[in-house]
């Protein structure tokens, strides 16, 4: 079985990170399949995902050393992935990224076993969470259900969907099912 690249993404508030935490902690002891860090130029402390926090001298500096398989910028921030997604793949891991929807086609182009796997949400699911998590106010709140309603007529071709309007466990043992299909139980991350 070829190992895949298991791309996921989601809008603001569709739960993808808490999604993929559950994930992570079931899958933890299966060795066909990492979870990639991304490199973010945000502090270790803002909360949200698990990722490695540099400034952004520092992340110029892994570019420029070329220690990034994929990097973006969004919303005022850079992402990056590390390299060792390569050598993952290589021995036959299926590897799982938190991407960007906008990156999608240069991932695609990039790794051609990459899987699109898109967290939907209804909208008023999604407004309940963005409303109680206080991040934003309520005219950023409708921009950002107006962005989600033109993305949910785009979903990417070939991308599985995970609808997570229920209770975690739900979307979560959803993902971690997909994740399962998409990887092998005979390889260990290096």
């Amino acid at each position: 079985m070829a190992a895949y690249l298991i791309y996921v993404v989601g809008a603001s508030g569709c739960g993808k990170d808490s999604l993929m935490a559950y994930a992570r902690q079931h899958l933890a002891s299966e060795p066909g399949v990492c979870f990639a860090h991304r490199y973010i130029t945000r502090p270790a402390d803002a909360g949200g995902e698990n990722h490695v926090a540099l400034s952004e001298a520092e992340f110029s500096a892994r570019l420029a050393g070329r220690l990034f398989a994929l990097h973006w910028h969004s919303h005022g921030l850079r992402y990056g992935v590390g390299t060792e997604i390569n050598q993952w793949l290589a021995k036959g891991i299926s590897v799982v990224l938190n991407g960007s929807r906008a990156y999608l086609q240069e991932a695609r182009q990039r790794y051609p076993e990459l899987l699109p796997v898109v967290i939907d949400v209804s909208p008023e699911v999604l407004r309940q969470r963005l409303l109680a998590r206080g991040r934003e106010d309520t005219e950023e709140v409708e921009r950002r259900l107006a962005r989600h309603a033109r993305l949910r007529k785009g979903t990417p071709s070939g991308a599985l969907v995970i609808h997570n309007d229920g209770p975690i466990e739900q979307g979560g043992e959803a993902l971690v099912a997909l994740i399962r299909r998409y990887s092998r139980g005979n390889s260990a991350c290096a």
